[in-house]
């Protein structure tokens, strides 16, 4: 009988922040917001950190900071939040493209996988970001929007956070026509130990630059440690 078409298709997913950026998009768009004056510095500062140190240990309230690290640009004009995110990807995030992280990207592209960035850092910070990366599906933090097209610093749907990142691949698979089983393989790049639902779907579960947590889970499984910032 002939093979399914779909059989030997494979599926990869990419974490964002530390894993094909050495840095967090969403804690330096906070820092950005301070440079230029649209945050109180010391205050925002603090409580920026303050989220961060939550998201690492894996206790991150994200509905609380999605609020917070919108509300001091939510309520801008659209096109002055907009100019000031291109100064950031410019003056910020492009120094952190690195050829490693490119390099990995087009090598799944290259054998014809389907290639998604899975990130819980917003869908308006992580945007250019995905495509400055030349990936085409992201699957972000989604933002509720007003009747006049801002932001309300509300999560829209289910949030790409820990479990919700599984869901959030089911459904977008699922507009596509697909399903996870339709892929002889799915690998997965992560360096935080909040993906580990995301991580436990894969064929190929790569802890890519892993925090301490995470490492210590891929040496007891065997998992692949990719560090590509070294």
């Amino acid at each position: 009988m002939a093979e399914s078409p779909r059989s030997s298709r494979r599926l990869c997913l990419f974490d964002l922040d530390g894993t094909l950026i050495p840095i967090d998009s969403d804690h330096a768009f906070g820092e950005f917001m301070v440079d230029i004056g649209w945050a109180d510095g010391q205050q925002f500062r603090e409580r920026n950190n303050a989220f961060y140190a939550d998201y690492q240990a894996g206790t991150l309230n994200l509905a609380a900071y999605v609020d917070f690290a919108t509300s001091v640009w939510r309520h801008r004009p659209l096109e002055e939040a907009e100019a000031e995110r291109e100064r950031f990807m410019c003056e910020v995030m492009q120094p952190q493209l690195r050829p490693p992280a490119f390099d990995l990207v087009r090598q799944h592209q290259a054998r014809g996988d389907l290639v998604a960035i899975v990130t819980a850092t917003n869908e308006f910070v992580t945007g250019p970001i995905a495509a400055a990366l030349g990936v085409d599906h992201l699957l972000a933090v989604q933002l509720e929007r007003e009747a006049d097209g801002r932001w309300s610093g509300c999560i829209r749907g289910t949030p790409t956070f820990r479990e919700g990142k599984v869901r959030r691949v089911h459904d977008w698979l699922a507009d596509q026509g697909l399903r996870l089983d339709d892929f002889a393989e799915v690998a997965v790049y992560s360096d935080s130990i909040n993906d580990l639902p995301l991580l436990e779907l894969a064929t190929e579960a790569v802890a890519t630059n892993p925090n301490p947590a995470l490492e210590a889970i891929a040496r007891e499984r065997g998992w692949r440690i990719l560090r590509l910032f070294d």
